[in-house]
């Protein structure tokens, strides 16, 4: 199966797959990112209660980042990586804090979401199995970002409080700052409960037209939220241009034989992950 499409490119090397995105490519010489794909793959380094992983099963995603790394030529020690939680916080990311291996499962990084920076040679990652993962760059002031942003995250509007960081600490513009969207669970299984659907309503009364992105499956039971198309508005309101967000259109659900799913996996879902540095 071939992922590729107008806006991203599917490459398998070295027994390696990843995704990446047309649009940053085009900035290849200044930045590095990639997509995981493959369920064989697991860049999980520490289990969602935060408890220690089997040795075994974090020497495995350690070698999973390191052979990722290497095929997008870049370095293991350079990758740092937040201890996601589904918050609205966004870290301005200055240096390594371990020198010679990656910086994971760091109190540091407790309860964060996202990462700024402005600094070369820091792969800032970030893993899902269904959420949204955003890559944020500003070629003019050479300026990058990585944000997961599940449901919690786009109620909390962390992409735009991501925006608005970076020109309040980087002096950015919106209308240079390029987002890339990764693949994640799309409006096709993104089914919830009214509780949930309440909390959207009430969130993004901003947004027109929000019955159209928030639509009834079940009369008064289910219904399914368009998650992606609410960061695409969002993030437009901050300034950015359309033609500047970036969406890979790719559901995790509905290629769950190659992308982690939590929907689909359920308990001891793997995870993939989202990569981006300065060169």
């Amino acid at each position: 199966m071939n992922l590729s499409n107008e806006n991203v490119i599917h490459v398998q090397e070295n027994g390696v797959e990843y995704l990446q995105f047309r649009k940053l490519l085009e900035f290849k010489d200044k930045i590095n990112h990639v997509y995981s794909l493959g369920i064989d793959k697991n860049y999980r380094t520490a289990r969602a209660n935060k408890q220690k992983l089997e040795d075994k099963q974090y020497q495995k995603a350690i070698q999973d980042y390191q052979k990722l790394c290497q095929t997008i030529n870049s370095k293991l020690e350079h990758v740092v990586k937040t201890n996601q939680e589904h918050t609205d916080e966004v870290k301005i990311i200055t240096e390594k804090i371990k020198e010679n291996e990656p910086d994971f499962n760091l109190e540091q990084y407790a309860k964060t979401d996202g990462m700024i920076t402005n600094k070369k040679h820091l792969m800032l990652a970030t893993t899902n199995a269904d959420c949204i993962l955003l890559l944020f760059f500003d070629p003019i002031k050479k300026v990058i970002a990585n944000v997961h942003s599940g449901w919690r995250g786009t109620l909390q509007r962390i992409s735009v409080k991501t925006v608005q960081k970076m020109k309040k600490q980087f002096a950015c513009q919106g209308k240079d700052i390029i987002c890339c969207i990764a693949p994640s669970i799309r409006k096709c299984h993104f089914e919830v409960e009214q509780d949930v659907k309440e909390n959207f309503e009430k969130e993004f009364q901003d947004i027109e037209n929000i019955d159209e992105i928030i639509e009834e499956t079940i009369p008064n039971k289910k219904w399914k939220i368009d998650t992606i198309k609410i960061n695409q508005i969002i993030l437009q309101k901050e300034g950015l241009k359309l033609e500047n967000i970036i969406d890979s259109g790719i559901c995790s659900v509905c290629h769950a034989n190659i992308i982690h799913s939590y929907r689909v996996e359920k308990q001891g879902y793997g995870l993939n992950t989202a990569m981006i540095e300065l060169k």
